[in-house]
């Protein structure tokens, strides 16, 4: 296991360790040439004593899926609103090792540079394996924006109560909620909202998080 030491803690511990590791989160780009791309998603349902991570590796421009892996384990900590990643990224880890292709930028469907304390499951993720890493979330957690245009690839800055931009809202298909993007680690705000849209496909969801969504997911596949 990646860091076992930071699993399994209280979550007055949690949050103490999110905001000492968050001074490591980059908001520069540092991607190098990017060939290969992961979606990331756990599921857990309610009251679940496991959850299920799936990872797909897909080749970057075209999009085609060269590797999966599935993964369930033991949930150990607490459903707690913005500590998320101590209930999921243990269950990514151990997914994350059994992978035989080592992906060059990865797409975490969760939040975040766009979290209470800046480090969302995308920062920390990216943080402790020192990645590219994104966050690519289906609704916001915290921020302030005006609905972008319905045209595709429309872009709304999502702006903290502080006043500071902490992502952006994404329109990804016309007539379909927009995502809502931030970085994760080693890219900046603009990069992350750009590699969101090239790695769209006609779906609301970028095919990286939607694949991973749908090799978790036993209802209806992510559209």
């Amino acid at each position: 296991m990646i860091h076992p030491e930071y699993w399994g803690l209280t979550p007055e511990k949690a949050v103490a360790l999110q905001k000492r590791l968050r001074s490591q989160v980059r908001l520069t780009d540092d991607l190098g040439e990017i060939k290969t791309v992961a979606g990331i998603d756990v599921s857990i349902g309610r009251g679940w004593a496991e959850g299920k991570c799936g990872i797909v590796v897909l080749s970057f421009p075209d999009l085609e899926t060269i590797e999966t892996q599935t993964h369930i384990a033991p949930v150990t900590f607490p459903y707690i609103p913005g500590l998320l990643a101590f209930r999921e990224l243990p269950i990514f880890f151990e997914t994350y090792e059994r992978l035989h292709i080592e992906p060059d930028l990865l797409f975490f469907d969760g939040q975040g540079y766009a979290h209470p304390r800046r480090f969302g499951i995308a920062c920390m993720g990216g943080v402790i394996l020192d990645k590219p890493s994104i966050g690519c979330a289906k609704s916001r957690l915290i921020g302030n924006y005006s609905e972008p245009p319905d045209a595709p690839g429309s872009i709304s800055p999502l702006i903290a109560p502080e006043g500071d931009r902490i992502g952006d809202v994404l329109r990804t298909k016309a007539g379909s909620k927009p995502v809502f993007i931030s970085p994760g680690h080693r890219v900046s705000f603009d990069t992350a909202t750009d590699y969101a849209l090239r790695c769209t496909r006609g779906y609301r969801i970028p095919e990286p998080t939607r694949q991973a969504h749908n090799s978790v997911s036993i209802k209806k596949q992510c559209a």
